[in-house]
């Protein structure tokens, strides 16, 4: 499926001879992310919540040669469980057990009309979820929107955490507090509906890739814009407005001293993420999303958290350098 993807993307650039291709047609997919392929089987985790039933996808993918312990990998916001498939199979062949959930709201999961999405629920529907597959002491990888994520599971459930990786986490700062502008999230909506493939593509370029593109992020492209273009982009769009407001609105920076469970922060220095920066003005944007500086910070903050820090990588390390970070990520998962 990728790699179809892939050859359309590159077959929509140019035909033999330099002569200028039409536009491909963007494909779409459902509110599910129907009819957009996983590298793994997709399983499904049916449970109520909110008094309504719901169903959170994920992967459960088994080494060949188990070490005794289990990773737990939380998407960001414009990720998906199958955007860890580099980390999949390198943690899978380190002997580790794999679980990636999609959270509700997002990718191949349930898309509730009215749910109150917080990170305490998303955190008791992923403990949930866990219960239900008798794992107990998960090390947690949290990128992005899921490093939010992961640093509440800590925070509510210490003792069922055996470690805490943080991969360019946002949340390292409270962009309110620093000058951000309210936002509704009826103007959520009305931005998400506006999604493309090359908004999508001009915003990864310059935040999660250093500003360096390459044709084998496009498949990640079609998926978000094939996702907010699809029969159920109003559903999509929806959950996503709300799903801003949680992240806008309920910061984790300043209880990072509560941490209780071992932490690695791994964070790309040429981050410069902060959610609503747009909307700043320019003397408060140029502020924001300093990640050389918020990664120190909340190494500081975390009691005995360990930093490793990628020079030339963005918000997405583990998508820019898979080889690179996946050593890194094992090495730091094996470490005391």
């Amino acid at each position: 499926m990728l790699r179809t993807v892939l050859a359309s993307a590159l077959l929509a650039l140019a035909l033999p001879g330099g002569v200028s291709a039409e536009p491909q047609p963007q494909p779409t997919y459902g509110p599910e992310l129907e009819g957009f392929a996983y590298p793994f089987p997709v399983e499904r985790f049916l449970f109520t919540s909110q008094r309504q039933p719901l169903q959170m996808a994920y992967l459960d993918v088994r080494p060949a040669t188990p070490n005794g312990r289990t990773a737990v990998l939380l998407h960001g916001k414009n990720f998906c469980a199958a955007t860890w498939e580099s980390q999949i199979r390198a943690l899978s062949a380190a002997g580790y057990r794999v679980i990636a959930p999609d959270q509700i709201g997002f990718c191949k999961s349930s898309k509730p009309a009215a749910y109150q999405f917080t990170f305490r629920q998303l955190a008791e529907n992923t403990h949930a979820l866990l219960a239900k597959l008798g794992i107990e002491r998960p090390v947690l990888v949290g990128h992005s929107t899921g490093g939010m994520l992961a640093a509440h599971y800590a925070l509510l459930y210490p003792k069922a955490v055996e470690q805490l990786v943080l991969v360019n986490p946002i949340g390292l700062e409270d962009w309110a507090a620093k000058g951000v502008p309210p936002t509704s999230v009826e103007h959520w909506y009305e931005r998400e509906l506006k999604v493309t493939a090359e908004s999508i593509r001009a915003y990864e370029t310059a935040t999660y890739y250093a500003g360096q593109w390459e044709p084998r992020y496009e498949p990640w492209v079609t998926m978000l814009a094939g996702l907010n273009g699809g029969p159920g982009k109003e559903a999509v769009a929806w959950d996503s407005a709300l799903l801003y407001d949680m992240i806008v609105t309920e910061p984790v920076v300043y209880r990072f001293p509560q941490i209780a469970v071992p932490t690695l922060l791994m964070i790309g220095q040429k981050d410069n993420t902060a959610i609503g920066k747009d909307l700043a003005p320019p003397e408060v944007r140029g502020r924001l999303g300093n990640y050389p500086e918020l990664g120190k910070a909340a190494a500081q903050a975390i009691p005995g958290a360990r930093l490793v820090e990628f020079p030339a990588l963005g918000h997405a390390p583990q998508m820019s350098d898979p080889e690179g970070f996946n050593a890194a990520l094992i090495k730091g998962m094996s470490a005391p």
